[in-house]
């Protein structure tokens, strides 16, 4: 799977990124070119991640997550 990008919205904001696949249910998160996190998924519970070198918060955090899972689903 190559990169992919999102758009969510938290408080009415919108928010894109660009998000990368590694391996094992982990993505980097970037916004244009810029790397702002990492995230990996959790197969078990999907409403469980595990978040590194990332300075977002929760809120949009989960909205990343659900977009992850909506566009592995689609694709």
């Amino acid at each position: 799977m190559n990169q992919f990008r999102i758009e969510v919205a938290t408080d009415g904001q919108a928010h894109n990124f660009n998000i990368r696949p590694l391996e094992n249910n982990k993505y980097d998160i970037y916004t244009d070119e810029d790397k702002i996190g990492s995230i990996e998924l959790d197969e078990d519970n999907h409403e469980h991640c595990l978040v590194s070198d990332c300075e977002l918060d929760l809120p949009l955090i989960n909205a990343i997550r659900e977009g992850i899972q909506a566009y592995q689903k689609s694709h």
